[in-house]
């Protein structure tokens, strides 16, 4: 029997809302058709955003979303996604698919997006290759609120007042499709581009983030950090936030990621354990952030995170479209419980991506529309965004899978105390074979009510068009309370979430 030890009384960290954030990019059907389909499309929209989509995302309780790109962002010029539809510019989205992109969604849909769900807005600027002034009237035209020829021309194009931009990134994986730039380059340019990202509103200063690391290139981290607190009074790196990428591709070739559900035991515990490898990534750099930042200003920002499969059979190779099984489930129950456990550092975190794109939330086809096993895992652990971290820690924990190369632990947990004094606990069972009987105790907590859901099914399981909610959230009330806590059988293969009222 596993045992989980908590000790409520013991805070370790406050966990950012941010951390469920997601990732909108102009690719695929992500945007168009998955978010946005006009205002004259037969799908029911609100000023051309679906509302099916909106209103799943809004229960979800999306906090931030990125926008976009991606590598998009570096290709991308604002300018030519505002004013009339009709007399936008079309360009090539030479990064995906090669197809038109006509910027009927731009600055103006994006904000409106945002308003709808309610969520905090990240934007990422063009540094690959856009000009420092285009960048800065960016930020003037999207925040300023007196007289300037940006704020004059957002008001021309039917926006009074300025938005509330929440996070500002300068430049995207400009290691790679931003613009293979070496870290010291980077670090030179990010330097001089976010010194004209002005702050125009002291009560609401525009957080940056700086391009940082993909996967466990720590000498980028190192070097860029480096050269962004060069000076002595410099104490902050000019930065708020330095992002992290990190993709789990079970395939050892990027051409031969392996399918997406079609896949055997040996890829399940694969997959997992790449997934795990976050823990160390966030270690590993959070080690040299702490040697420039020891007080943990600088969030981490893993603003791209999440499985990454070959396309489904028969569609575009450029739209990375893939279905979501319960062992994308099971890599995000994990994932977010490592990123509770480690939110002195990671402030941010944005999984790839919302809609029909890589590990999805929401599918759509036409005017139908699925909720993927994905989604039900942000949906059971919504209710950390905002609590704070308790310490907790499990015994007996034992590993999974048959080959040693492979072995993950067979449960994954965080929990937390919400704002309302109830204890949320997750628990993800990543064995494919195994229940686990597990007890949790609380330092001197006597439970009152309890409040638990599960989701569970065959590792290959699914929700398609047609069969929409073959895997779904359901009641769980396999658990008992005792005097100081519960007692339980986590089945295998499943995600179960309690919330514990005292």
């Amino acid at each position: 029997m596993a045992k989980l030890y908590i000790n409520e009384s013991k805070k370790r960290g406050h966990i950012n809302p941010e951390i469920y954030g997601h990732f909108a990019e102009h690719l695929g059907r992500c945007i168009y058709e998955g978010l946005y389909v006009g205002e004259k499309s037969e799908v029911p929209n609100e000023n051309g955003i679906r509302k099916d989509v909106v209103e799943a995302l809004k229960e979800m309780q999306v906090p931030v979303l990125r926008w976009p790109g991606g590598c998009f962002a570096d290709e991308y010029h604002w300018k030519d996604g505002i004013g009339p539809k009709e007399s936008r510019k079309k360009m090539v989205n030479t990064h995906w698919g090669g197809v038109t992109e006509d910027n009927s969604f731009g600055t103006h849909e994006y904000f409106e997006l945002c308003k709808q769900l309610g969520c905090k807005t990240y934007v990422n600027g063009n540094l690959g290759s856009g000009s420092i002034q285009e960048m800065s009237e960016w930020v003037e035209y999207m925040t300023f609120d007196g007289i300037s020829p940006m704020a004059d021309l957002r008001k021309a194009n039917g926006h009074e007042e300025a938005w509330k931009l929440d996070y500002f990134g300068v430049g995207n994986e400009n290691w790679g499709c931003g613009g293979n730039m070496t870290p010291e380059y980077y670090a030179n340019e990010y330097r001089r581009y976010q010194t004209y990202v002005r702050q125009y509103h002291d009560d609401a200063p525009v957080k940056k983030i700086c391009c940082g690391a993909n996967s466990a290139d720590y000498e980028w981290t190192e070097k860029v950090l480096k050269t962004c607190f060069a000076f002595p009074h410099n104490n902050s790196g000019f930065m708020d936030g330095l992002s992290l990428h990190y993709y789990t591709v079970p395939g050892e070739e990027w051409s031969h990621k392996g399918s997406a559900t079609d896949f055997s035991e040996k890829e399940w515990y694969k997959t997992l354990y790449k997934a795990n490898r976050i823990e160390d990534l966030i270690k590993r750099h959070g080690t040299i952030m702490d040697t420039f930042d020891p007080e943990k200003k600088i969030g981490m920002m893993i603003d791209e995170w999440g499985c990454w499969f070959d396309v489904e059979p028969g569609t575009n190779p450029g739209f990375l479209y893939q279905q979501n099984t319960m062992r994308d489930a099971l890599v995000a129950g994990l994932s977010l419980n490592i990123f509770n456990k480690h939110c002195d550092r990671v402030k941010m975190a944005c999984i790839a991506q919302m809609v029909n794109v890589l590990q999805s939330v929401v599918l759509t086809e036409g005017v139908k529309m699925l909720l993927t096993p994905t989604y039900y895992v942000f949906h059971m652990y919504k209710h950390h965004q905002d609590g704070e971290l308790l310490e907790s820690f499990l015994e007996n924990n034992g590993l999974a899978g048959e080959e040693k190369e492979y072995q993950v632990p067979v449960l994954s947990e965080s929990v937390s105390e919400g704002k309302d004094g109830k204890i949320t606990v997750t628990l993800s069972n990543l064995s494919l074979t195994q229940e686990e009987q597990v007890e949790i105790s609380f330092s001197e907590l006597k439970p009152g009510t309890v409040e638990a859901v599960i989701l569970k099914g065959k590792m290959n399981d699914f929700n398609s068009f047609d069969e929409p909610e073959k895997v779904k959230e359901e009641v769980f009330a396999d658990y008992k309370i005792s005097e100081r806590g519960l007692n339980l059988t986590v089945p295998a293969c499943s995600v179960i979430s309690l919330r514990i009222s005292r």
